[in-house]
């Protein structure tokens, strides 16, 4: 079992910043693919970013590429999420991955889940 509890989430201005946490108990979080979702109100839950475990890849969307940075840090046991340039459309609830399964852009691919954290950017 794997538990995840994210934090960071806020509201900021467009073109401002935020740095979301997520911190993981219960298993050797450095053998963990991780990942970050966020499900805007009334649309699907979308793919942000992933890094791999094994050789620290990462992996973005395009619609964040350039602005949003993955990164963990495996002695905190924490996963972080840098979010730069936010824009109106980046509000949604983000959500923590852990335990790669599949696909790393597919939701389902993930077997454990934190509670999520709202992001609200005003315009």
């Amino acid at each position: 079992q794997v538990q995840l509890v994210e934090s960071g989430g806020g509201l900021v201005q467009a073109g401002g910043s935020l740095r979301l946490s997520c911190a993981a108990s219960g298993r050797t979080f450095s053998s963990l693919s991780m990942g970050w979702f966020r499900q805007a109100l009334g649309k699907e839950r979308e793919f942000v970013a992933a890094i791999s475990w094994m050789n620290g890849r990462t992996y973005y969307a395009d619609s964040v590429k350039g602005r949003f940075t993955i990164s963990r840090d495996n002695a905190k046991n924490t996963l972080y999420l840098r979010m730069n340039s936010l824009k109106p459309e980046d509000t949604a609830v983000y959500y923590c991955a852990a335990d790669l399964h599949g696909r790393y852009y597919d939701f389902e691919g993930y077997n454990y889940w934190g509670q999520g954290t709202q992001v609200t950017v005003s315009s």
